[in-house]
């Protein structure tokens, strides 16, 4: 074997470590924002809305959710990735693997530090599986596709989606709270921060360029 082929090798095997990992960590995150009850970050508000409707458990919901708008795609010429296709089920068993082995905690003085892991936690597992560059999660795909589509801002059809996946999701009995605040407020900075400390340098050519094609501010996997 070659030096180049063997470091072809080896920088892959660090992706595929990059994104499951972060795959893994997302969905247990989540799970952990679940727990604490003080508010999800907005797709998991639709995701427990559903799941309180279908009796149907969330992380079977976020597969479900992530297949149909995976497949929202076709009409607006999204290309998946393996990343795209791993999101759909990955998060979704790690999150229910997670709700499995962590009980309910109670009182704010186990909340909050909770609700605080989960939130960091996902802006480590964010710098993860994006700096894998396999490619974008659905949700982000979506909103990049539909900006490419409408025209408009990233940040207005963000913001449309996100603001529509929130009031569906609380009317359908999502948790909506502080965490959801935090969240919005802290999973920006926490990305970029993770996003510098997980980078694979001299990435390949053949790579999905997530970066250079997801704008900024699509920036989550969910």
């Amino acid at each position: 074997m070659s030096d180049s082929t063997a470091r072809s090798s080896i920088r892959l095997t660090r992706r595929l470590i990059h994104l499951y990992v972060g795959l893994a960590l997302y969905g247990a995150s989540s799970a952990l924002l679940v727990r604490a009850g003080l508010g999800l970050e907005p797709w998991g508000v639709l995701h427990q809305g559903l799941a309180e409707r279908t009796g149907i458990s969330i992380g079977v919901v976020s597969i479900i959710v992530g297949a149909v708008v995976l497949l929202l795609w076709i009409p607006i010429r999204q290309r998946p990735g393996l990343g795209t296709v791993s999101n759909v089920f990955a998060v979704g068993i790690a999150m229910d693997g997670t709700l499995a082995l962590v009980p309910d905690v109670h009182g704010l003085g186990a909340q909050i530090p909770v609700m605080a892991a989960g939130i960091v936690l996902n802006g480590a597992a964010t710098g993860l599986y994006i700096s894998a560059r396999f490619g974008p999660g659905p949700r982000d795909g979506l909103m990049t596709g539909l900006n490419r589509l409408t025209g408009r801002s990233i940040r207005l059809v963000r913001t449309a989606i996100e603001v529509a996946v929130v009031i569906t999701g609380f009317l359908l009995g999502g948790a909506l709270g502080a965490g959801t605040v935090l969240y919005a407020l802290a999973i920006g900075p926490l990305a970029q921060l993770f996003l510098r400390l997980c980078d694979l340098s001299a990435p390949d050519p053949r790579t999905v360029a997530v970066s250079g094609r997801t704008p900024p501010e699509a920036i989550l996997p969910r």
